[in-house]
């Protein structure tokens, strides 16, 4: 039963992706729309990324994580090598943590 639920998963993703490379020549979107879509993709990942850094489950992960969060995304911004970005979030929530802020 696991195995049919991922195979008709996985054959639905094919078969969006595939129908979003069959269709854009059939598909003409206008120009708001056109302007519209990247932002709404970068808002999409935003939000995403604020959830997962602020909640754990559907209450507060508490401080260290979005302190780490946010340490990462100062040095992203500052264009830090990406193993810099990671390990200095990963470190400042841990240190938050041992410190006894969680």
């Amino acid at each position: 039963m696991l195995m049919a639920a991922i195979l008709v998963l996985a054959l639905g993703t094919y078969t969006m992706r595939l129908g979003g490379v069959l269709l854009r020549e059939r598909l003409e979107l206008s120009e708001p729309v056109q302007r519209v879509l990247p932002m709404a993709a970068a808002t999409l990942l935003a939000a995403l990324a604020t959830t997962a850094a602020l909640l754990e489950g559907a209450s507060f992960a508490g401080f260290a994580r979005p302190a780490g969060v946010a340490a990462g995304a100062i040095l992203a911004w500052r264009r830090a090598p990406f193993v810099v970005v990671v390990l200095a979030a990963a470190a400042t929530a841990a240190l938050l943590r041992l410190a006894g802020i969680s």
